[in-house]
């Protein structure tokens, strides 16, 4: 359905990628804070905030959901709205929720259906206090939403079912991933808020989260049976707030660390032996998403850790202070050894909308 969109945005995406590599990364004078301020006013092009300023110049629904609270934090309220009015308006003339809209506003799902979309949709309505918006668009969400439950919902068990969908990794597959149940459970968590309808409502999903993925230890990444550490599986019901328990919190972020997975900085998706197996589509940019360093996810991990582990924060803090001077942008990802992704095809993006997570962090 989306594959002309997927070609197209792939073009484009490799065409700026190709000048970025011949002109470098464009610099911001300052320090950390000061770069960060910038990037973020220069991802707002007056009609909705971009995800960035390099190749991701569009609308990523889970991206902006990440960055909501933090951008509300820094003054961008106004902004934050009028974002997802954009947002909503483009979603409900095509009638869906999407992973992400192009820079020429068409709504696109990469690779497939994703059920963090509508999951962060929500989730940025509520916690912008944007009732008015959810009114408006009321009848258009709760087709969404049933549309969401005929997709993803096992109706048996109450989960994600096994089937292919995208995720925070988008090639990874992966069978009913921990990821994907978290954001069912913050949909439900959501819609709760609202007068929209829930048909997830019966289910007690911080229990069947848990009882489901955490081994004791760590949470599995999915239904599988594999034990392997991944760090959106340990970070995100934690950063939702999905699982509040204390010590599960302590134990699994210990795990990562041992796991080396914030070393030198956070945070790699899993550790070398580790790969999880990912669509053939990923060959095109191979290692994108398996022991690379993400810097979405590691600023999640860091919002979390600030409160478990004051001296690891403290000193993660100041090294991606100085990543971000060094380069003078925020950064997408990194290769394992620290140095700015690169493959035949690709380089790292620049200029992230997530600065807002870093700008925005406060200390313990």
């Amino acid at each position: 359905m989306d594959y002309l969109v997927h070609l197209s945005e792939g073009i484009r995406i490799f065409r700026r990628v190709r000048r970025a590599k011949k002109k470098g990364f464009k610099r911001y004078k300052g320090n950390a804070a000061q770069i960060c301020r910038q990037v973020i006013d220069e991802c707002w092009n007056e009609q909705f905030f971009q995800t960035s300023t390099g190749h991701f110049c569009m609308f990523w629904t889970r991206d902006f959901g990440w960055c909501t609270d933090s951008l509300l934090q820094l003054g961008y309220e106004k902004e934050v709205i009028k974002t997802l009015d954009y947002a909503l308006a483009i979603f409900s003339k095509y009638d869906r929720v999407t992973t992400a809209i192009t820079p020429s506003h068409k709504p696109f799902d990469f690779p497939t259906y994703s059920p963090d979309s509508l999951a962060f949709l929500l989730r940025s309505l509520n916690h912008a206090d944007a009732s008015h918006l959810t009114a408006k668009y009321r009848d258009f969400l709760n087709d969404e939403i049933k549309r969401f439950a005929s997709l993803v919902l096992n109706k048996e068990t109450g989960l994600v079912n096994r089937k292919q969908f995208a995720s925070i990794k988008d090639y990874s597959k992966r069978q009913s991933s921990c990821y994907n149940n978290v954001m069912l459970a913050v949909l439900s968590e959501e819609i709760e808020k609202t007068n929209l309808l829930n048909p997830f409502r019966k289910y007690d999903y911080p229990a069947m989260i848990k009882g489901a993925f955490w081994n004791g230890e760590f949470f599995r990444d999915d239904l599988s049976g594999k034990n392997y550490v991944s760090a959106d599986a340990n970070i995100m019901p934690l950063w939702t707030g999905t699982i509040t328990d204390k010590t599960i919190r302590k134990k699994a972020l210990v795990r990562l660390h041992k796991e080396g997975l914030d070393d030198p900085f956070p945070i790699k998706y899993t550790k070398v032996g580790n790969e999880t197996r990912m669509l053939a589509i990923e060959r095109l940019v191979e290692g994108y998403e398996q022991n690379t360093i993400w810097m979405h996810i590691g600023m999640l991990y860091m919002d979390i850790l600030k409160d478990t582990d004051k001296e690891l924060f403290a000193e993660h803090k100041k090294r991606i202070s100085a990543l971000i001077e060094k380069h003078g942008t925020f950064l997408e990802v990194f290769s394992p050894d620290g140095k700015p992704f690169r493959t035949p095809l690709y380089l790292s993006d620049e200029g992230m909308l997530w600065a807002s997570l870093f700008l925005a962090m406060k200390e313990p």
